[in-house]
């Protein structure tokens, strides 16, 4: 893993020690106070079942049962909390300035389940996104990507695939409910032997050989990622498909050439709603005259921003659309909707896949960087699984042709067959 990313993204070493201060007896007033914000703030969350203790061993739980427990080391913690929930609770959990005792997942999903939409508001309050310009994307997916493949391979799929998995029944395996994502997507655009495909953000490269080996296609995938382009390139001259896949090291942007299929599988969330016109434009720059394409994004039902740390910390620049903010996509150029496919579930299933993964492999994370990476790719992990499961995050498959493009599927047997 490499360490300077790492110290980028989450501090350094010498900053991430758990708190020391020691536990000081309160005056009755000021403790009181606080019992009573802490009281307060449970019953603008829903009183989730939930108990904090504070520094001073105060418990407030509005449960019998809760199903885990926040100690908050310190007075400025808990004000940062009533300030910015959502950012301060992230930092604080990952510094060790909060713990949670008992099952983190159920804590999050107690808390994402409750707010109303003008709490909601007040927990998810915008902030200044990081830009994805040209140079600003470049910056952004490398604080992300480029951490390490081994720390990636450590809790993904046998193919590496960074993205929601579709899962064909509810016992499949990660690495079936990935390839059956994969001959998903292909049956969706109704892909052909020797088609030329053009894929924008193609992380290590599953789907681009999945389509060259399984489909016959011809295939030209662009990334940013210097660390996934190169194992990309790696694994495609290892299994004798360089001459059908090819890897570029380059931004979505300057796509060139004519293509019959555009892909596109988790990038969208990196573009941001200014870019989709432009986005738009490309796609119809590239697109033959009966060209197909498919977007598969995570996205929302209604505009929101990111979660707070997770966009400060975990993925800079993200935004999650909803259906209607990717209408300068298509509309403008004339693109047809052909189907709408949202595989939240299947999202969830695939977070938790991760989630427990990772947890079998703390120790040697914690090896490759410190606890606190660890604690912060822990939350993570478990968040995004709750924000499935909640409905605060959706994925959306949107199938679209050319206007006038009748080559296309009858009926939606071909993507079940």
């Amino acid at each position: 893993m490499h360490s300077k990313n790492v110290t980028a993204a989450y501090g350094s070493k010498a900053g991430s020690e758990r708190s020391t201060t020691a536990a000081q007896p309160v005056g009755g007033l000021a403790a009181a106070a606080e019992t009573r914000l802490v009281a307060w703030l449970l019953r603008q969350l829903g009183n989730p079942d939930i108990e904090v203790v504070l520094w001073n061993g105060t418990s407030v739980c509005p449960s019998r049962n809760p199903v885990a427990s926040i100690r908050i080391a310190d007075r400025a913690t808990l004000w940062r909390l009533m300030y910015q929930p959502e950012l301060a609770f992230g930092e604080a959990y990952t510094d060790g300035r909060i713990e949670v005792r008992g099952d983190l997942v159920a804590l999050i999903e107690n808390i994402y389940r409750r707010p109303e939409p003008a709490l909601a508001q007040w927990l998810w309050r915008p902030r200044r996104p990081h830009h994805n310009t040209l140079a600003g994307s470049h910056d952004n997916i490398h604080r992300h990507y480029d951490l390490g493949n081994e720390f990636f391979r450590l809790w993904l799929d046998d193919e590496m695939v960074y993205t929601c998995a579709y899962y064909p029944h509810p016992g499949a395996s990660l690495e079936e409910a990935q390839r059956a994502k994969m001959e998903h997507v292909c049956r969706k655009v109704v892909l052909r032997p020797d088609e030329r495909v053009v894929e924008a953000g193609c992380g290590w490269g599953a789907l681009a050989l999945y389509m060259a080996r399984q489909h016959g296609a011809r295939v030209r995938a662009f990334n940013i990622s210097h660390e996934q382009i190169l194992w990309a390139r790696d694994r495609a001259a290892r299994e004798g498909l360089a001459d059908r896949v090819e890897f570029i090291e380059d931004d979505y942007r300057n796509i060139s050439g004519r293509y019959d299929v555009f892909m596109s599988v988790g990038m969208l969330e990196h573009v941001g709603p200014e870019h989709y016109g432009e986005l738009g434009r490309i796609i119809d720059r590239c697109l033959t005259e009966n060209g197909r394409g498919l977007i598969h994004t995570i996205g929302r039902d209604r505009p929101m921003r990111l979660n707070a740390w997770i966009e400060k910390h975990i993925f800079p620049g993200g935004y999650p659309p909803t259906l209607g903010e990717m209408r300068p996509i298509f509309e403008p150029f004339n693109f047809s909707v052909l189907d709408v496919e949202n595989l939240r579930l299947h999202y969830a299933r695939t977070a938790l896949a991760w989630f427990e993964r990772f947890e079998r492999s703390v120790d040697r994370v914690a090896a490759m960087c410190d606890e606190r990476f660890v604690r912060a790719w822990r939350l993570y992990l478990a968040g995004t699984h709750v924000a499935f499961t909640t409905g605060m995050l959706q994925l959306f498959q949107v199938a679209f042709a050319r206007g006038g493009a009748n080559d296309i599927p009858w009926t939606r047997a071909h993507q079940y067959a």
